[in-house]
């Protein structure tokens, strides 16, 4: 999950986009990684995963009204994959006894974070 934490971090300091390919492999990581490690996510690792299926949904969103055809279609994907993920991921956190207020500060604190 630290290397995912990391290179969510790396991506969101680039100026410029990555190519579809880049993207979508590491889309495909971030899944790969959630189904098979998401039942036995620990704290501070379902804080990581929210923040970079987050991250990744809104990027995959945005491209998807930017992108035409068979490659809009793809990034649909990605967001409501990832959404579903997101929505999972909170919910375990609001179980937890965090308030959406709580998960927006902490939230703001991870984009600032050096990692």
């Amino acid at each position: 999950m630290q290397e995912l934490y990391k290179q969510i971090h790396e991506y969101l300091k680039m100026e410029e986009e990555i190519s579809f390919e880049e993207f979508d492999s590491y889309y495909k990581k971030i899944v790969d990684y959630l189904n098979e490690n998401a039942d036995k996510l620990e704290e501070e690792s379902l804080w990581k995963a929210l923040f970079i299926s987050e991250n990744v949904m809104s990027n995959a969103d945005a491209r998807a009204k930017d992108a035409k055809g068979s490659l809009g279609k793809k990034y649909k994907k990605m967001a409501q994959r990832l959404s579903l993920w997101a929505q999972n991921l909170t919910a375990r956190l609001a179980e937890m006894g965090y308030n959406e207020e709580q998960m927006n500060e902490r939230f703001e604190k991870m984009f600032d974070e050096e990692v």
